[in-house]
C-alpha cells in the first residue's frame, strides 16, 4: 500500500489521483490537501495526460476536514488553513483538462466540495453526498461556492443550513452527479467516461471547459461574443482541420496538439 495520503497512477492518456487515507475516511488535513493540489497540477502540466480522475481508497470518498484540525489555531492560522482546504476549488476550475470525481460511500463536507468542484462526477448507487458541517457547529462555506452555481441559491441554502445528506440518485437529479452506476461498476464506468473524453480533441476539451466556466461570470451577450472568439480560435488550429477531415474520411483523428 502506498504510504502517501494521495498518490497517482496513469492509464494511457488518463491521470488518476487516489485519496489514500482510508483509516480516517480520507479526511482532509494539511498533508492530504497539499498532495491533492500537487497531483492535480502535475497532471495539468503533463502533456500526455488529457483527462484526470479523482477517486479514493476505502469505503468512503471523503468525510471532509478532519475534526482534529479545529483546535489551537489563531484567526490568522485558521484563515491560512481553510484557504488550503479550499485550494482544490481554485485549482480544478483553472485547469484546462477535465477532472472527473469517482464517488463511493460518503462524500460529505469538504469531500462533497471536491465532488462539486470537479467538472464531472460518477457515483456508485449507494453513495451519499451532503454539506454536513452545520451538524458540528461549523458550516460548509468552501463547498458552497461551486454548489450554488450548480443548484441555485435556495437549494444551496437548504443543503448548507440543514446538513441534509442526499442519495446518489437525488444528487444526480439536482445536477451534482452526472452518472449513477452500480457500486461494482464504479471504477469501470468512470474509466469509460474518461476514455471517451480522452478520445476527443484536447484543444476542443480545453475550449469547452474554459468557455463554460467563463459564462458564469459574464452577461448573456458578452458570453455569446466570448464563446464565438473561443470557437474561432479553435477552428484555426491544425487539430480542428484534422477532426473535420477524419470525420469526412470515416477514420479516427490523429491529434497533434497544434
Amino acid at each position: 500500500m502506498n504510504n502517501k495520503k494521495v498518490y497517482t497512477e496513469e492509464k494511457k492518456n488518463i491521470g488518476i489521483i487516489i485519496l489514500n487515507n482510508p483509516e480516517k475516511n480520507n479526511t482532509f488535513d494539511v498533508e492530504l490537501a497539499v498532495q491533492l493540489n500537487e497531483a492535480l497540477l502535475e497532471f495539468e502540466n503533463k502533456k500526455s495526460i488529457r483527462v484526470v480522475i479523482v477517486k479514493a481508497e476505502g469505503k468512503n470518498f471523503s468525510m471532509g476536514i478532519s475534526l482534529d484540525e479545529f483546535k489551537d489555531k489563531t484567526h490568522r492560522e485558521y484563515t491560512e488553513f481553510i484557504r488550503l482546504m479550499d485550494k482544490h476549488n481554485h485549482t480544478i476550475a483553472e485547469m484546462k483538462k477535465p477532472v472527473i470525481a469517482s464517488v463511493q460511500g460518503y462524500a460529505v463536507a469538504n469531500g462533497a466540495g471536491l465532488v462539486f468542484a470537479s467538472d464531472l462526477a460518477v457515483a456508485g448507487e449507494s453513495a451519499k453526498i451532503g454539506t454536513t458541517a452545520i451538524n458540528v457547529g461549523l458550516i460548509c462555506l468552501g463547498p458552497a461556492s461551486p454548489l450554488v452555481r450548480l443548484v441555485g441559491r435556495k437549494k444551496a441554502l437548504e443543503m448548507i443550513l440543514t446538513g441534509e445528506i442526499l442519495t446518489a440518485q437525488e444528487a444526480k437529479e439536482l445536477g451534482l452527479i452526472n452518472r449513477v452506476v452500480p457500486d461494482t461498476e464504479l471504477e469501470n464506468e468512470t474509466l469509460k467516461l474518461a476514455e471517451l473524453l480522452a478520445s476527443k480533441s484536447p484543444f476542443a476539451l480545453m475550449a469547452g471547459k474554459r468557455g463554460i466556466y467563463a459564462l458564469q461570470d459574464v452577461s448573456y451577450h458578452e458570453g455569446i461574443d466570448y464563446m464565438s472568439e473561443l470557437f474561432a480560435g479553435l477552428c484555426a488550429t491544425e487539430d480542428a482541420e484534422e477532426g473535420v477531415k477524419a470525420f469526412i474520411e470515416r477514420r479516427k483523428p490523429l491529434w497533434k496538439m497544434k
